[in-house]
């Protein structure tokens, strides 16, 4: 065998009480019946717990794909799988026409674009460009809706036509073929917002044949939120595939509490034959495009053409009216946090002496009016950069994490080594054990990481992840729960994890000491799927 790890305590990913023993790698596989047989390097690991590597069942980490700081973030919280391609956003299909608004979309996960993406025309040429990218941890490929729109109606406000959901329906097959898990949506963003029920229903209906994954960043995740998990499982339903529930949350103080509703939708929705997931990240900010507080139909026709419309008072009044309406029709994150006190200025390029504050602690300093101060850094910033949104509960996280079809996931944006974001990025795994197991009791040990495990693994047909057994794939983390702590804060939000002191991809140590190895033994997962 390549590696032994001896005397450890055992959690296997299936919920089940630890028990002490020996796992051994082999080929990359787990060997379980290690009597009797050497290797090559001996781990020992008394005192410490062995499981399976975490799977990050919502990531945004194909935004920094081969970047060291990308992988550091997640290998540091014991992350070996990524589920990437989420909230509507992928880096295919382009249409070269159309390119600089995929960009646009883009930019909040990307810090830079390589040349060759303008031949990214299809599923089958980025994976052929990703053949060649360095990955530490092994990753699986949504396709996004927003994509999708970009590539055949640009950023327009209107229904597609019969040939244009035709064509789109054509490249999400293309890439189902190819091997993504499904197609996700971000219907809170432009420009898909801008499609009804029936488009998603008639593109969704397409992934049935490859039991494929509908993945939904919800329509509205605020006052409604109930609507908006029922049209989820509408289109599930009329199309006949699974139905993923992203970063599910109440939004807003004034809905906080509407999760028992959304839940007992899911459990009814279950009941009655479908097949339905969701995933947390637990913390109670949430983190996106700074300019997510503007209506998303002003952004109709690109974010730079709308954002340069800010220079015009009329335009700004308009939008001041409709962000103080508290009954504005879309998911108004300005209501939501309760004013601009409550809108953090995480990462702002143009204007980087601002970022660390709230939106309205820069008013104060400069002596202008909170929305001006807004409209500028917008403005400024050309709709570009990332704000963190304080406006969610425990009662609603605590219920959410509780229901037995939640899995955790980081929903995490990290886009350089030293730049300031949301300590999901870099600690939304240890955090989920320590707040909910360690701190509130929760669940018990194995539980906890059961929804971190094997949960995600049977919920995302990831065969050979998320279990301890014999010939699984060798991804494993071992931890000192005595010292597992997470470090990262809003204030300090790129800080590492406490604790763990390996990590193992694919039957190779990629983390130890606190750093990364240099070995890159990630891989692309395929869906796999039965005709």
């Amino acid at each position: 065998m390549e590696i032994l790890i001896k005397n450890a305590r055992i959690i296997d990913g299936t919920g089940k009480p630890a028990y002490r023993g020996d796992v051994g790698i082999e080929n990359g596989k787990i060997i379980l019946d290690c009597a009797g047989k050497t290797a090559e390097q001996t781990i020992d690991a008394e005192g410490l717990y062995v499981s399976p590597g975490f799977i990050d069942c919502h990531s945004h980490g194909d935004g920094v794909y081969g970047k060291d700081y990308g992988q550091l973030c997640k290998i540091n919280q014991g992350i070996t799988t990524e589920m990437c391609g989420q909230c509507g956003s992928t880096f295919y299909p382009v249409n070269p026409q159309t390119l600089p608004k995929l960009k646009e979309l883009l930019s909040v996960i990307c810090p830079d674009f390589p040349e060759e993406m303008v031949t990214w025309k299809d599923y089958k040429t980025y994976k052929e460009y990703l053949k060649d990218v360095p990955l530490v941890a092994n990753t699986g490929l949504f396709t996004g809706h927003s994509a999708l729109r970009t590539a055949v109606l640009g950023f327009e406000n209107r229904k597609a036509t019969p040939e244009e959901l035709e064509q789109m329906k054509a490249l999400l097959k293309e890439a189902m073929e190819e091997g993504s898990f499904g197609m996700t949506t971000g219907l809170v963003y432009a420009p898909g917002a801008y499609s009804d029920t029936e488009e998603l229903v008639e593109l969704a209906k397409v992934m049935a044949p490859y039991d494929g994954i509908y993945a939904t960043h919800l329509r509205n995740e605020a006052e409604y939120v109930v609507e908006a998990v029922r049209e989820a499982l509408e289109i599930g339903r009329r199309a006949g595939v699974r139905v993923q529930i992203s970063h599910h949350k109440a939004y807003g103080k004034r809905n906080w509490g509407l999760s028992k509703e959304t839940l007992a939708l899911v459990e009814e929705a279950i009941a009655n034959g479908q097949k339905v997931t969701l995933d947390q990240y637990p913390y109670e900010a949430s983190m996106t495009h700074f300019n997510v507080l503007l209506p998303v139909d002003f952004f109709a026709g690109g974010f730079s053409q709308a954002v340069a419309t800010l220079v015009d008072p009329a335009v700004r009044e308009t939008l001041k009216e409709r962000l103080l309406d508290e009954d504005a029709g879309f998911d108004n994150y300005y209501q939501n946090c309760g004013g601009f006190g409550g809108v953090f200025a995480a990462v702002l390029p143009k204007t980087p002496e601002y970022n660390g504050m709230f939106v309205s602690e820069i008013a104060e300093k400069l002596g202008k009016d909170p929305f001006e101060t807004y409209f500028d850094l917008v403005l400024a910033n050309n709709g570009e950069g990332t704000g963190i949104f304080f406006s969610m509960c425990e009662e609603d996280m605590v219920r959410i994490i509780q229901d037995p079809n939640t899995c955790v996931g980081t929903d995490g944006i990290v886009k350089a080594m030293t730049e300031a974001g949301h300590p999901r990025g870099w600690a939304t795994f240890p955090h989920a054990i320590c707040y909910y197991h360690k701190k509130l009791g929760l669940f018990t040990l194995e539980e906890i990481i059961h929804k971190m495990t094997g949960l995600p693994a049977e919920r995302f047909m990831l065969d050979g992840k998320g279990l301890i057994e014999e010939g699984k794939d060798a991804d494993l983390v071992i931890f000192d729960y005595e010292k597992l702590a997470d470090m990262a804060t809003y204030a300090d939000s790129n800080r590492l994890t406490e604790g763990i002191e390996y990590v193992i991809v694919n039957g190779q140590i990629v983390y130890k000491d606190k750093q990364l190895t240099g070995v890159y033994p990630g891989e692309l997962i395929l869906h796999s799927f039965k005709s």
